[in-house]
């Protein structure tokens, strides 16, 4: 495209039209359902500690007054802390669909800013919010959606697709299996890398991109390493009560049987801040107000929706900025 028609949309008008047409289905999905809408700000006061989820920073004030601090604020990169809150304060069920940022992404399926669907569900199992899931991705992929669905652990795809048992294994095969497949990690030195980012990029680059080929698949039973907010499963504690659906090779959701023990919490984020710090990556202060509505969380199950993907998926579009009126480069 000529520098003079940088101005232009990169999606057409009937695309656009799409993209309204499955906002529209997802808002009557929840209405049926009488679960409310929420809005919840994009602008928050501390970030995630994730290893993985780099969040963009605003100074408000680029000139604060003499001795005084300009305090950071972050773009959300996901809605999940607010909602909770809200969960805690007597909401009852709750969605939100909201755009999110999330740095350091750019790809065939990543865009810095994307739109995302977030809900709870107090009282439902895990397996209740699967169903609600499938339920919802057909409604909107309709003649595109795969017949079939599964359900597997995150065990059985690493047994399926590499025969190797992800709560067993040494790191020593995790590392050898992940070399024998030219796939390289970005933490640094083989001897740097972790148990965790070993699995984490065996899943992401080989064992994910060969799931939902032909129908819906749910992968659930996450190790408990990588639990992130969600409870771990009392029946066999090294997992956890967490799921993924993947669909044509693509990751389109994440859920979890949310942890509501602020302790727990508060230690899982104290663990990141300190694989973030050995990794070279800024530091935070913790989300207190998150901490402090845990305790007053219901019991419920959340899961995050990737709606872009879900819109690709869709339509048949190969790549995420086909399905965007503005991509990063050209907002």
């Amino acid at each position: 495209m000529s520098a003079q028609d940088d101005w232009r949309p990169s999606v057409s008008a009937q695309r656009l039209r799409q993209r309204a047409e499955l906002l529209r289905r997802v808002r009557e999905f929840f209405a049926a359902r009488a679960v409310t809408e929420v809005d919840t700000p994009f602008l928050v006061n501390a970030p995630v500690s994730d290893v993985h989820l780099h969040s963009a920073m605003v100074r408000l004030d680029p000139q604060p007054a003499a001795g005084a601090p300009a305090a950071p604020l972050f773009l959300h990169t996901s809605p999940e802390y607010a909602m909770k809150r809200l969960l805690a304060a007597g909401s009852g069920d709750i969605y939100q669909l909201c755009h999110v940022v999330r740095g350091m992404e750019r790809g065939r399926l990543h865009n810095p800013e994307f739109t995302l669907i977030e809900w709870y569900r107090i009282g439902f199992s895990l397996a209740q919010l699967m169903d609600e899931v499938e339920a919802l991705v057909r409604a909107l992929l309709g003649a595109a959606a795969p017949r079939a669905s599964e359900h597997i652990s995150y065990r059985e795809a690493f047994l399926r697709e590499l025969s190797l048992d992800p709560l067993t294994v040494p790191d020593a095969a995790l590392a050898h299996a992940a070399q024998s497949l030219a796939l390289r990690s970005t933490a640094g030195a083989e001897d740097a890398v972790s148990r965790d980012e070993w699995l984490e990029l065996l899943m992401g680059t080989h064992i994910g991109p060969r799931l939902g080929r032909d129908r819906l698949t749910f992968v659930h039973g996450y190790p408990a390493s990588q639990a992130a907010l969600a409870r771990l499963d009392p029946a066999d504690p090294r997992v956890a009560q967490r799921f993924e659906l993947y669909c044509a090779g693509i990751e389109l959701a994440n859920g979890f049987h949310e942890l509501a023990a602020s302790a727990e919490q508060r230690a899982r984020f104290e663990s990141d801040n300190a694989r973030r710090r050995g990794l070279g990556l800024p530091v935070f202060p913790l989300d207190e107000r998150l901490l402090a509505a845990l305790p007053a969380l219901p019991d419920c199950v959340g899961v995050a929706l990737g709606f872009d993907r879900t819109l690709m998926l869709a339509v048949g579009a190969a790549r995420i900025e086909e399905v965007l009126p503005f991509p990063t480069e050209r907002a």
